[in-house]
């Protein structure tokens, strides 16, 4: 299994996330990708790989140009605007909600991170863009070299995550879709038909968003039942894609307390679902907040269940391309994510 690192990600550090009226320490910190590269040098993974620079191609046939040029500048235009600015994060205050118009990008700074922001727990600060683009030539190269045949598997050990990350708004940690992107680059490889199997706590609302009306990438999400549980508003079962891509989206909601037994058997119908759509290739958006000492989540893997994960994962016998996204119990996020990997080179 090839590794991919992106040191980028550390210049990506959120001050505060807005949580039930108040601001908390960020969940997303960049231990979070450091402990699961030590741990895979442990393991005999090896040094982790980097990548060159982004093909901003890719990236701009995944999300919208105005919206990685906000990316790209935000920091710059919030700092001009005050230079105090430096020490707080951006964080939006209002959103175009209901009969509002999203048509037309405003002139005001506030107003523009409004526009893209669906949340207000994810930070910008000075280093996130950098982090966001070199993580997105992680996930690229990654899905090139396994499409040139140079291994069946690849790890992308990145931060921030991206599966919440849409064409063109941002949310849940994420703002450009590292999955999204390696499921472009393999499809721009010459695989037909690629799946993209997300088994992160929460919905992937942007990938799927990013594929729904599309017949050549399906989608499969194995997560918390949005009734309850974040991003609340995208993840339904009735949900299948639109137009081409109907019959192309497969949302597996599960309860809260969900233990390793029936999640485990979601994971099999979705694993059933890429072996009927015909997929040459897989991308699994792993995330690994599933455990049961996530504070954000609530369903009770076990870290020796991760082992098994990587198994069934492998069953698959596809050239697979494997993205870090959510798993926030912090100490144990690299024996987790670990686990995963040696499961999957076993299998």
């Amino acid at each position: 299994m090839l590794t991919f690192h992106n040191p980028a990600h550390r210049a990506h550090a959120g001050r505060h996330e807005m949580y039930r009226g108040r601001l908390v320490d960020c969940h997303e910190v960049p231990q979070r990708a450091e402990l699961v590269v030590d741990e895979l040098k442990r393991r005999g993974f090896g040094q982790p790989r980097t990548a060159p620079a982004a093909d901003m191609r890719v990236v701009e046939s995944i999300h919208a140009r105005p919206y990685l040029d906000f990316l790209r500048t935000a920091w710059a235009e919030w700092v001009s605007l005050d230079p105090s600015h430096a020490a707080l994060d951006i964080l939006p205050s209002v959103w175009p909600n209901h009969g509002l118009r999203r048509d037309v990008v405003p002139a005001n700074f506030s107003a523009k991170v409004g526009l893209y922001a669906f949340d207000a727990g994810s930070p910008i600060t000075a280093g996130t863009w950098d982090a966001c683009i070199a993580g997105a030539a992680c996930a690229i190269e990654a899905a090139r070299q396994v499409a040139a045949g140079a291994d069946r598997s690849a790890l992308v050990v990145t931060r921030p995550p991206g599966h919440h990350a849409g064409r063109d708004f941002y949310g849940g940690y994420c703002f450009v879709n590292n999955t999204a992107l390696a499921a472009q680059a393999l499809r721009d490889a010459g695989h037909a038909r690629v799946a993209v199997l997300d088994v992160d706590y929460h919905h992937g609302n942007g990938t799927q968003s990013i594929f729904y009306e599309r017949a050549d990438v399906l989608t499969v999400s194995v997560h918390g039942d949005p009734m309850t549980e974040y991003p609340f508003y995208l993840g339904h079962a009735s949900e299948r894609g639109a137009g081409a891509g109907e019959g192309f989206n497969l949302n597996l909601p599960l309860p809260r307390g969900t233990a390793f037994g029936p999640w485990r058997r979601a994971l099999e119908q979705g694993l059933d679902a890429v072996a009927r759509f015909g997929a040459s290739a897989l991308v699994v958006a792993l995330g690994v907040d599933t455990y049961e000492g996530d504070p954000i989540s609530s369903f009770r893997l076990t870290s020796a269940d991760f082992v098994e994960v990587g198994l069934l994962l492998a069953s698959c016998r596809l050239p697979t391309v494997i993205v870090l996204e959510g798993g926030y119990a912090v100490a144990d996020m690299g024996v987790n994510v670990a686990n995963v990997a040696e499961g999957f080179a076993g299998g």
